[in-house]
């Protein structure tokens, strides 16, 4: 039975990844996860795509936040604010559990594969979810009132200032072992790229030594969920990205943004008109339902993708 590597970011990226992990054996998925949003902050090491799908996978995410962990409290939080600590990234009290097991565990030389490895077992998850490298690749953001690190420009800023370009400090830093194996297993059967923005959770990923030569030179189907659905981003900075960066729009601007590196894109039903148009430029196009309000429909997803790509 031939292996799926799954490459994804946060929010509907870890709701593809649950379908994905729902559908499919454990030792049949791999589960590559973009790092370059990961941050220092109040003396925790915070990796926001990890714990989105770490927490989607064991089925403690806050499906109404979009984030972080259902039914959390915010009590630590409350204290830091009053002792005069930055509160401009909010750590819930369960969430925070996480940011130090972790901390912790690198202080004490684990590398960030190994701390992963750790959590997801003691969260009980049978998949491989890995970051996408041990080492530091982080997303700056270049606007007007200066380049910024990821998470100042997102959640500080609240994506307010123009993105006049992104790049990748430490970029063609090494795929981690688990990416790396995933890469070069004789069964491996099908690439997935998760609905995730391309150009701040795809691109570091892309970015890493190696991976996109490896994707161009695919040697098995290479599958993109659009993370557009009517044409526009469910949340998130997408719309805004593509509008600054002169990217086109919908999804030809999605397949542009991909192009050379998959062969199937899969769209949102709202979106049909759409594919007559990609499939004229070489692409195969699957429409479906993409937007996943609840876990039946992660599966539901994940199984017409592995129909799709032809893989029981």
């Amino acid at each position: 039975m031939s292996h799926v590597l799954a490459l994804s970011g946060g929010v509907g990226g870890a709701k593809l990844a649950a379908g994905l992990a729902a559908v499919l054996p454990p030792e049949r998925l791999t589960i590559i996860v973009n790092t370059g949003d990961d941050f220092e902050h109040l003396g925790l090491t915070i990796c926001p795509d990890i714990d989105s799908v770490v927490y989607a996978l064991a089925g403690l995410n806050d499906r109404v936040r979009g984030w972080g962990v259902a039914e959390e409290s915010w009590q630590a939080m409350a204290m830091l604010r009053r002792l005069g600590e930055a509160d401009w990234f909010n750590l819930g009290d369960r969430d925070m559990a996480m940011h130090i097991a972790r901390s912790w565990r690198l202080r004490a030389g684990e590398t960030l594969s190994a701390v992963t490895a750790r959590l997801t077992r003691a969260l009980g998850i049978g998949a491989c979810v890995a970051p996408m490298s041990d080492a530091r690749l982080a997303t700056l953001i270049e606007t007007d009132a200066g380049t910024m690190d990821f998470q100042r420009w997102f959640v500080g800023e609240q994506c307010r200032p123009v993105a006049r370009a992104i790049r990748f400090a430490g970029a063609g830093a090494p795929p981690s072992p688990a990416f790396a194996g995933a890469l070069a297993r004789p069964d491996l059967g099908a690439i997935i790229v998760c609905p995730s923005n391309p150009f701040l959770s795809v691109d570091p990923i892309l970015a890493l030594g190696g991976v996109r030569d490896a994707l161009a030179s695919r040697r098995v189907p290479v599958l993109a969920v659009s993370p557009l659905i009517g044409g526009a981003a469910v949340k998130g900075p997408l719309d805004k990205l593509l509008a600054e960066r002169g990217a086109g729009t919908g999804n030809a601007a999605i397949a542009g943004h991909y192009a050379g590196l998959i062969d199937h894109l899969v769209i949102d039903r709202q979106d049909d008109p759409d594919a007559g148009g990609l499939r004229a430029s070489g692409l195969f196009v699957t429409v479906t339902q993409t937007l996943m309000h609840a876990p039946g429909d992660q599966a539901r997803l994940a199984r017409e993708i592995l129909k799709a790509l032809a893989i029981p």
